[in-house]
C-alpha cells in the first residue's frame, strides 16, 4: 500500500511523522513524499525533506496531508488546491492532520461529509468549508474514504484507526506498544475539546 505524503513549507513536523512513524512499522506500506513541484521541503522546525513532484504520484493509495502554518497561504492557492483536489479524488483513501483538514475542505471534496481539525484553529478552519459538518468534539473523524484528525498529535491516534481498520485490531496495538504510546483509541472522545473553547 502506497502512502503519499503531500508536504509543503511550514508543515508541522508531528503532523507528518507522527503519522509516518505508524505506517513505517506496517510492512505493506511504502511512504513517499512529494510536493507541488518537487524538490526540497524546509518547516519551521527546520525539518528538511526532498520530495517528487506531485504529478509523479503513481499509485493513488494512501494520501496524507498535515497541517501546519503553511496551510494559511495554500488555502488561497488556486493551483495548488486543483491538483490537490485531483490526486484526493483518486486516492483510495484521504487522511488529514490537523489544519491539513482545510487544504482538503477548500476542495469541496468534504462538502456534506464530517470532519474535524485542531481545536485552536478551529474557527478559521470551519471558513474554508461551509458545507463541510464540523465535529468539534472528536480525537479523529472518518467518513466514507476521509480520515481527518485533531491537532497534530490526534495524526498519531488517526493514524493507528486507519491500521485497525485496514491491518487489524492487533497490529494497531502491537505498533502502538513498540511506540511506547497510549493509543487513545475512542476517536469521539477529545480531551482538547474541554480543555480549547471555541
Amino acid at each position: 500500500m502506497n502512502i503519499n505524503c503531500l508536504v509543503f513549507n511550514e508543515f508541522e513536523t508531528l503532523d507528518l511523522f507522527g503519522a509516518v512513524e505508524v505506517f513505517g512499522k506496517v510492512e505493506e506500506c511504502c511512504i513517499k513524499y512529494f510536493s507541488m513541484n518537487g524538490g526540497k521541503i524546509i518547516n519551521n522546525d527546520n525539518v528538511q525533506i526532498i520530495t517528487e513532484n506531485i504529478n509523479r504520484i503513481e499509485k493513488d493509495e494512501v494520501l496524507i496531508i498535515p497541517g501546519g502554518k503553511g496551510t494559511r497561504i495554500l488555502v488561497n492557492d488556486d493551483e495548488f488546491i486543483r491538483k490537490l483536489k485531483i490526486v484526493a479524488e483518486k486516492s483510495l483513501w484521504c487522511l488529514t492532520v490537523c489544519t491539513g483538514s482545510a487544504l482538503l475542505a477548500k476542495t469541496g471534496l468534504l462538502d456534506n461529509c464530517e470532519a474535524t481539525s485542531n481545536k485552536n484553529a478551529f474557527e478559521w478552519v470551519k471558513t474554508n468549508g461551509k458545507n463541510v459538518k464540523w465535529k468539534y468534539k472528536a480525537r479523529w473523524v472518518v467518513d466514507k474514504k476521509y480520515y481527518t484528525s485533531a491537532g497534530i498529535s490526534a495524526g498519531i491516534d488517526m493514524s493507528l484507526g486507519f491500521v485497525c481498520d485496514h491491518f487489524g485490531e492487533e497490529k494497531a496495538k502491537e505498533i502502538a506498544k513498540r511506540m511506547e504510546y497510549e493509543w487513545k483509541n475512542n476517536k469521539q472522545y477529545d480531551i482538547f475539546s474541554k480543555i480549547i473553547r471555541k
